[in-house]
């Protein structure tokens, strides 16, 4: 089963085996809804419980099953934290998961291929789509309806907007 990433471990918190995550969910509450987490890659990772879930902040701070003092949280610093896929819900219609974008050919409002979609940025104000072109710097759009006009999830094309200065060639 596949594993999506969905944060990763900064540091610990107090005496007890708590662990500070910095979460690359758009929910604030993904964390939540989980009963379980995996931590490490997505080839190479390890299964843990997940007790309990509190906020400081911006960060996630998260119980974990068998990680019960300092030592063995900070032992788990820097890893990655993953989900099952299959523990993705069901999205309205439009809507769709970043990773199902990835790899999608992105092309402008006057049919011009510009590149591949390479990534989204969700951590700034509003999203950025990063599109990588081959010998060429990558071009950011911002990720709002003004600029990202259509998205076609069958022939896997993204139409968007193209204004004067956006990118160089």
């Amino acid at each position: 089963m596949d594993k999506i990433v969905i944060g990763k471990i900064v540091n610990v918190v107090g005496l007890k085996g708590e662990v500070k995550v910095y979460s690359y969910a758009e929910e604030p509450d993904r964390f939540e809804r989980l009963e379980k987490i995996f931590l490490g890659t997505e080839e190479k990772n390890t299964e843990y419980a997940v007790t309990k879930v509190r906020y400081k902040g911006d960060m996630v701070i998260l119980t974990l099953d068998g990680v019960t003092d300092r030592n063995a949280a900070e032992a788990l610093k820097g890893l990655m934290v993953l989900m099952d896929e299959a523990d993705l819900e069901e999205l309205p219609e439009g809507v769709y998961y970043i990773k199902d974008l990835i790899g999608m050919k992105v092309v402008s409002d006057s049919g011009v291929e510009l590149g591949t979609l390479k990534d989204i940025n969700t951590n700034t104000a509003q999203r950025v789509y990063e599109v990588a072109r081959p010998g060429k710097p990558d071009i950011l759009i911002p990720g709002v309806d003004e600029f990202i006009l259509d998205t076609d999830m069958d022939n896997r094309v993204i139409t968007v907007k193209v204004i004067e200065g956006l990118y160089e060639d």
